[in-house]
């Protein structure tokens, strides 16, 4: 169940938090893993040294995943050098939080184009590789916003429904050729994603998890791994949420 030995798997927003331990975890399960990244350099060296010992199964690529053409580009290549893909775990996502009635609409529009478009661009060139095997694994990271919404993250919200809605339409479309497309959505997770929030907000934050914890990015990525795996061929179209019962 555990045994990845000869996939290939493209992780978007790889080298922290939780997209960080969904590459280890690949990796570690004998995944052939290219990772990219924004363009923070010292994050994906800090990467390459977490992941220490599997070096030679790891790839790291520097990729704004909202622009089209440099996507399409770097599927390119990805084709030329590995024919094929297993796996696209679409994990890239930003915030930039404020109150609708004042949000910019450069703030509205950024967290949309990396979310949510970059979504589509990923799985618009994974989709091709994985018909030629008919074969493949996408999964996109959600989260509860989708749903729950909260105040000041109208963009994100929206970003994130919209993630679920693109989902479940590419499950339907490519379901009779061996491809999954599934979403994971973590709730409070113990990332630098919840940088900026004030102590008194993480202390609320928690005591809406009945768990009473945030959850960890190597929880994520266990769910992340099963839904990836072989023994998950039957689950399609899902959201499978980590959220300790928020």
């Amino acid at each position: 169940m555990r045994d990845f030995n000869g996939k290939k798997a493209i992780v978007t927003g790889a080298t922290r938090g939780i997209g960080r331990a969904i590459t280890r975890a690949l990796l570690e399960a004998g995944a052939l893993v290219i990772g990219i990244y924004g363009g923070n350099r010292e994050g994906a060296e800090e990467c390459r040294r977490y992941c220490a010992g599997h070096g030679d199964r790891l790839e790291l690529h520097a990729l704004d995943v909202s622009d089209y053409q440099a996507v399409q580009r770097f599927y390119q290549d990805v084709e030329e050098r590995h024919e094929t893909l297993d796996i696209l775990v679409n994990n890239a996502g930003i915030r930039r939080d404020g109150v609708l009635a004042l949000l910019a609409p450069s703030d509205w529009q950024r967290v949309l184009d990396v979310n949510l478009t970059g979504g589509y661009h990923m799985s618009r060139f994974a989709v091709p590789l994985m018909l030629k095997q008919r074969y493949g694994r996408i999964l996109f990271i959600t989260s509860p916003m989708a749903h729950m919404g909260f105040a000041g993250q109208a963009n994100y919200a929206a970003s994130k429904a919209g993630q679920v809605g693109m989902m479940k339409s590419l499950a339907r479309e490519v379901a009779r050729r061996g491809i999954t497309v599934n979403c994971v959505s973590p709730g409070f997770i113990d990332t630098d994603f919840l940088e900026g929030l004030g102590e008194a907000q993480v202390k609320e934050y928690r005591k809406l998890v009945p768990m009473r914890r945030f959850g960890r990015p190597d929880e994520v990525a266990e769910a992340v791994l099963f839904l990836a795996g072989p023994g998950a061929a039957y689950i399609t179209g899902s959201v499978l949420e980590i959220t300790g019962g928020l």
